[in-house]
């Protein structure tokens, strides 16, 4: 089979497609023919070799995609040949076939393709626990929504107005706005304006909470729109890991919370994990969740789809398709 390989970290030419063996199940996985691969900033981290990602070499990048099962290994259950299922957090996805754990796989429901599922798996799952666990949004809260034209932006907005709140969302293109306001979105404005617009919004109150995913390059600013005991949920760092700060502004601001969350530990449980799912899978089905794919790459140009991302003139999900 065909696999994108990593013989040293640096800039996206490092991502080559080469032959390697097909991948043998053993017990408790599954084979899977891979549909669609998902294409992420952690993969782009990891390829950097940044810290804390730096990957042993050679490796095949990708954690996440959605396929069809073409062989069971032993002690599975549940699963047969044939069958559609979506994953995150499995590594080589970037592949033809992929080796996925009985217990990370999630069959995918009938009328959803699986294009869809791997395009709204890993950044579904990442929105719904930020708006329901990681800061639980009620009707009146008012959110500030950063790269709301992004791969969890677009699908976050959504599940926020589910929820009853007000959101303010930050864009860096005129395109990019548009995006944000069909997808719900109350007041949209450029990263240069949210303070002012946020500030506005609330009558000087401030946001209940801020969804970052840029880090650096908005970290101060967020904290400054937040309302006494609002909450920072830094969830991505796409502008660069923010720096050390001291605690004591955290007070200063207003009794303010901080959280650093990461999607394994929410869904680290198969129960929770399945219950995420079918609510995404559930929302799609009935409407109410309209999934984006940004742009679809054959496998081979897995360091085209590198660049796009990071260069941040794209919008919802980009996918390989083996």
């Amino acid at each position: 089979m065909r696999a994108i390989r990593v013989s040293q970290t640096g800039r996206p030419d490092v991502l080559q497609i080469a032959d390697v063996p097909d991948p043998v199940p053993g017990p408790g996985q599954l084979q899977v023919a891979v549909t669609a691969a998902g294409v992420n900033f952690m993969d782009i981290y990891q390829r950097e070799g940044r810290p804390p990602y730096q990957p042993q070499v050679p490796y095949t990048p990708g954690a996440e995609g959605a396929g069809t099962i073409t062989a069971v290994g032993p002690e599975v259950i549940g699963f047969a040949t044939g069958d559609t299922v979506v994953w995150t957090g499995v590594p080589e996805s970037y592949a033809e076939q992929v080796l996925v754990p009985a217990q990370a796989a999630v069959p995918v429901p009938d009328g959803i393709s699986a294009e869809t599922a791997a395009a709204v798996f890993l950044q579904g799952l990442t929105a719904h626990y930020l708006c329901t666990d990681t800061f639980p949004v009620r009707a009146g809260d008012t959110l500030v929504v950063h790269a709301a034209a992004g791969g969890v932006g677009l699908l976050l907005t959504q599940m926020v107005r589910m929820r009853g709140g007000t959101i303010v969302a930050t864009t860096s293109t005129a395109a990019k706005a548009d995006l944000a306001r069909q997808a719900g979105v109350d007041h949209v404005t450029g990263y240069g304006e949210f303070t002012a617009v946020t500030r506005e919004v609330t009558g000087g109150a401030g946001a209940s909470a801020v969804f970052d995913s840029v880090g650096q390059a908005t970290f101060d600013d967020s904290l400054s729109v937040l309302r006494p005991r609002g909450t920072m949920v830094l969830y991505g760092a796409s502008s660069g890991p923010v720096p050390p700060f001291e605690l004591q502004r955290l007070a200063a601001g207003g009794s303010l919370f901080i959280t650093r969350p990461t999607l394994v530990h929410y869904i680290a449980a198969r129960d929770e994990l399945l219950a995420r799912a079918a609510d995404l899978f559930g929302w799609i089905t009935g409407g109410q969740l309209d999934v984006r794919i940004g742009g679809r790459y054959p496998l081979a140009d897995a360091a085209q789809a590198h660049q796009d991302l990071a260069g941040r003139g794209t919008t919802g999900k980009l996918l390989l398709t083996p």
